[in-house]
């Protein structure tokens, strides 16, 4: 299955020299060319272009333009952006009865992903998923507090979500 990222998360994930623990879901990752374009901060850019060059993540090679018309409808969007270009991936994949997943913390991307049939995850899902795969709770914790400081303001409500999360991830 391919994991299709937004640039809410690669900017999160990037600022804070973490984008490597993407690889840790099982699939590619997969930018879309319009999310690439969306990533233009330091030190996130960067770290963009190194995730790039890991075997498993890749910028998309196929547009996917006849799905674009319909994805800026169901997104009341003028112009194609990166979540344009990702409903309309999930719209491809439907298409083909084909799984796809969403990694973004845009809350309306995420609700039409999912609401198309696709998994969605986000930022925190990230790190939670790098507990399963071996990330101390401890250091996942502190990785939240970093990208909370970082540029992904997070409620508090949200951040005690994430502790948990975490600390439940550990148990299992």
């Amino acid at each position: 299955m391919d994991i299709y990222v937004d640039a809410s998360t690669l900017i999160a994930l990037g600022t804070v020299g973490e984008l490597e623990l993407l690889l840790n879901f099982d699939g590619d990752v997969v930018v879309e060319l319009e999310v690439y374009h969306e990533i233009t901060t330091e030190p996130a850019a960067t770290n963009l272009h190194s995730l790039l060059k890991h075997e498993g993540a890749r910028r998309s090679r196929d547009g996917v333009r006849a799905e674009h018309s319909k994805a800026k409808e169901i997104l009341d969007e003028e112009e194609i952006n990166g979540g344009v270009a990702l409903i309309a991936q999930v719209l491809r994949w439907r298409e083909h009865d084909q799984s796809i997943a969403i990694v973004s913390d845009d809350r309306r991307v995420r609700t039409v992903a999912e609401g198309l049939g696709a998994t969605v995850t986000g930022t925190v899902g990230v790190v939670v998923r790098a507990v399963h795969e071996g990330l101390p709770p401890s250091e996942a914790k502190d990785l939240i507090r970093r990208i909370d400081s970082h540029g992904l303001h997070m409620t508090g409500e949200l951040r005690e979500t994430a502790y948990r999360l975490i600390d439940e991830a550990a148990k299992e």
